[in-house]
């Protein structure tokens, strides 16, 4: 009977053993196949008027490079009323306003082919910044 019990408990370790290296090599996978976008914002301006990347899912890391205030980051599909919120991406935008000469990231935001703009409502920047995905 303890030879049984002693099998149970090496098979069941096993199947706990084998599920979390199996979540642990999915969770690397996951964690590369986000990538990062990182632009800086001074005053009046991002620092990057157009970007281009491929297809895909990214974070955007948004710097404020010395605006005495906080900053902030809107994506929008070229084309589309900048205005209107139900035009951003909502996940494009920083999780908390970016203070002076710090950054702040977005969630994580799966882009697919076609022309964005991007701009800064707390920091009148340009609204024709482009960002390109191919």
């Amino acid at each position: 009977m303890k030879k049984v019990i002693a099998i149970l408990v090496l098979a069941v370790g096993s199947v706990f053993t084998v599920n979390a290296q199996d979540k642990m090599m999915k969770d690397k996978m996951v964690d590369k196949a986000v990538k990062t976008i990182a632009l800086e914002q001074t005053e009046g301006e991002f620092t990057q008027k157009q970007v281009t990347v491929s297809a895909g899912t990214y974070v955007f890391e948004i710097a404020n490079n010395g605006v005495d205030h906080n900053v902030g980051f809107v994506l929008v599909e070229k084309g589309k009323d900048i205005s209107k919120p139900e035009n951003h991406i909502q996940t494009a935008y920083v999780t908390a306003p970016v203070g002076t000469n710090s950054s702040q990231t977005s969630k994580p935001t799966t882009l697919s082919k076609g022309e964005y703009v991007y701009f800064c409502p707390l920091n009148p920047t340009a609204t024709d910044n482009t960002l390109i995905v191919k």
